[in-house]
């Protein structure tokens, strides 16, 4: 990861990682309806906005772990409810995401922070350029 900027992180469904081209960048659910992939520089506020918007959802989720300083599309940093996100104006280069990590939730749909800011071996899924999950 670059020295000058902390990761910032995304998530999405398991099966829809899963079925990433590895050949291919990433779209996301919201690159064509909205124009930008949705992202958070604070894995606290992931939770908050998970728990907000995606705790009735179906489906194990991960969090991919991004390098700003890879990405090549344009990162903008947006206010919204009173918060900034960083969001991504077009497509996602693979080499970006330094890390994919399961978003544990409990049996109520409720997600929860455990490894979302410092994955480690035993828990990160497979790194996209290699990962067969």
């Amino acid at each position: 990861m670059s020295n000058t900027a902390p990761p910032i992180y995304h998530m999405t469904l398991r099966s829809v990682w899963e079925a990433q081209p590895l050949d291919r960048p990433y779209r996301g659910d919201t690159l064509a309806s909205e124009g930008f992939i949705h992202c958070t520089g604070d894995p606290d506020l992931l939770v908050d906005v998970a728990n907000r918007f995606y705790r009735g959802e179906a489906g194990d989720f991960v969090i991919l772990h991004i390098d700003p300083a890879r990405v090549k599309s344009e990162i903008k940093w947006e206010a919204a409810d009173g918060a900034s996100f960083p969001h991504i104006y077009g497509p996602l280069n693979m080499d970006a995401v330094i890390d994919v990590t399961p978003f544990p939730r409990d049996d109520q749909g409720e997600f929860h922070a455990s490894r979302t800011a410092a994955p480690d071996q035993d828990n990160a899924l497979q790194r996209p350029q290699t990962r067969r999950l």
